[in-house]
């Protein structure tokens, strides 16, 4: 799964390395390094950022070929941001252990970052783990009040973890102002708040993955995310409250309306 570089082509346009944090969760990523071992498009190379796991997730990684650091600082702020500051591939997908992608994945995150004034994309998905009827207008009930929720917070396209990628030159510019020592934080919308309105996010519908749903079972689990969305959200908006960020985004949009012009 490593040290092959896909040839250039239609669908290669750029180099893909993924990432995927783990913590004790070895049945979930070898299902995960599974389907990345059937890509029609290789990855590069797959980066999984062992968080310390007392199972054999860093076992399970090894045997499909990934490249394994070891994070013993917890939190998956820290480990994602290790993980994308070890990956050389030129654009940085990222999954979670659970996450399931599809076959044509990787190729159509390099498709979608073949465009160059694309500084990250994010994607969609399904609940595998619900009965049959539920799994995806459930996840569209949660993921549209997501996006929702978060564009009005960030003032642009927030990007989701378990189906997402960011260009590698775009991580290097923001990875010092990411907030990777705070395990309370939720990493990806961090990473959007770093982003900030001036980069361009764009939602990619074709980049569907399967995801657990137990994040959302029980009550203390939906407390821990809320918990930690608006530590998130306290956290960046005192480094830029939402009125700045989309008087930002405006002013932007009318000086290209005005050069364009």
């Amino acid at each position: 799964m490593t040290g092959h570089r896909p040839a250039r082509g239609p669908q290669a346009a750029v180099t893909v390395s993924v990432v995927i944090p783990v913590l004790d969760d070895a049945v979930a990523l070898r299902r995960c390094l599974e389907l990345l071992s059937r890509q029609s498009l290789a990855p590069l190379e797959v980066v999984v950022v062992d968080n310390g796991s007392s199972d054999d997730s860093a076992q399970v990684a090894r045997d499909f070929g990934a490249v394994v650091v070891h994070e013993p600082r917890r939190g998956i702020p820290m480990a994602a941001a290790v993980g994308y500051d070890a990956a050389s591939g030129e654009v940085i997908a990222r999954l979670d252990a659970d996450s399931r992608p599809p076959r044509h994945w990787v190729a159509r995150v390099a498709r979608a970052m073949s465009e160059e004034s694309r500084d990250a994309v994010t994607g969609t998905g399904w609940f595998y783990d619900l009965p049959w009827p539920l799994r995806r207008p459930v996840a569209w009930i949660y993921l549209g009040a997501y996006y929702a929720l978060c564009h009005l917070a960030l003032g642009h396209t927030a990007v989701w973890g378990s189906s997402m990628a960011v260009r590698r030159t775009t991580w290097q510019a923001v990875s010092a102002q990411v907030h990777r020592e705070d395990p309370e934080l939720h990493d990806d919308l961090d990473l959007a708040f770093v982003l900030g309105p001036t980069r361009r996010i764009v939602l990619d519908p074709t980049l569907g993955v399967g995801v657990s749903a137990r994040s959302l079972r029980g009550g203390a689990q939906l407390r821990r995310r809320l918990v930690r969305a608006l530590r998130t959200l306290r956290v960046n908006w005192a480094v830029q409250p939402p009125w700045l960020r989309w008087t930002e985004r405006l002013e932007r949009a009318l000086s290209r309306r005005g050069s364009a012009g």
